[in-house]
């Protein structure tokens, strides 16, 4: 299936999801998160903060349980159509920008590039770990950037059943995928 038509099947599962089905479903992937990858004390950590009205995965409860356990927490920010990485705390102030988005109100790049994990956003992933977001391509080039050894990580509600038949070759694929009931590995990595 086609990027596009899985694009739009995904948004229209996703919107059809009550808030708290919503609740529950980020629960269990992040206590999924948690068990199998163990974050540990300044370990440091890329990941976005949820769009509510597209139903993204409550990130929230990753992001304050990081930062209440010493874990460095970096969120993505658009500047001049680039995506950066800018720590926050927990009394970062945030302001919603013009797509909806809650950002910090710092440009302070922070330059990070040797992330342990990098929770990404996605409408779908598929067995290979090929992924399907909103169609800006703002995360093929940021996981371009950062080192290899920083783990790709997808959230999702639904597992993978179609397989991506358009992937393009700067396309570049996640290397897990945490669901409500299951975590998938797309790669072996050396630890």
């Amino acid at each position: 299936m086609k990027k596009s038509e899985i694009r739009k099947i995904y948004l229209e599962k996703r919107k059809n999801l009550s808030q708290d089905v919503v609740f529950l479903l980020s629960e269990r992937i992040f206590e999924n998160f948690i068990n199998f990858f163990k974050p540990v004390s300044n370990q440091k950590v890329h990941i976005f903060v949820p769009i509510e009205k597209f139903k993204e995965i409550n990130t929230q409860i990753f992001i304050d349980y990081f930062l209440s356990r010493n874990i460095k927490v970096f969120v993505p920010k658009i500047v001049d159509t680039k995506l950066i990485s800018v720590e926050i705390f927990s009394d970062t102030q945030f302001e919603t920008n013009n797509w909806g988005i809650s950002e910090p109100f710092s440009n302070e790049d922070s330059e990070v590039l040797d992330f342990d994990f990098v929770i990404t956003p996605l409408l779908y992933c598929d067995f290979k770990g090929n992924r399907v977001g909103y169609g800006k391509g703002f995360y093929d080039q940021f996981f371009e950037n950062i080192s290899k050894n920083s783990k790709k990580i997808g959230v999702n509600y639904f597992n993978p059943d179609d397989i991506i038949d358009d992937v393009w070759e700067n396309d570049i694929p996640l290397d897990y995928l945490v669901t409500a009931t299951d975590v998938l590995s797309f790669s072996v990595k050396s630890e």
